[in-house]
């Protein structure tokens, strides 16, 4: 079984910064699938398929290390 979760990111502007966060969050164990929709300057959703929860704490350090945000959740 596998659960998808959305996540905001906020900071990206192109298919680079795209690539770049997809990247960091494949590398994160449990996670299959990462698909972005860009909303380019402004907060783009993500949502990210993995085997079970993540945890927020790892999921924002791999966005930060793309070097962009996770919004809080609300």
């Amino acid at each position: 079984m596998s659960l998808t979760t959305t996540y905001t990111v906020s900071g990206m502007t192109c298919g680079h910064c795209v690539g770049a966060v997809t990247e960091e969050l494949q590398n994160l164990d449990g996670v299959s699938e990462v698909t972005i929709d860009l909303v380019a300057g402004g907060d783009s959703p993500v949502r990210v398929t993995s085997e079970s929860e993540l945890d927020r704490e790892a999921v924002r350090a791999a966005v930060d290390e793309a070097g962009y945000q996770l919004v809080p959740a609300r």
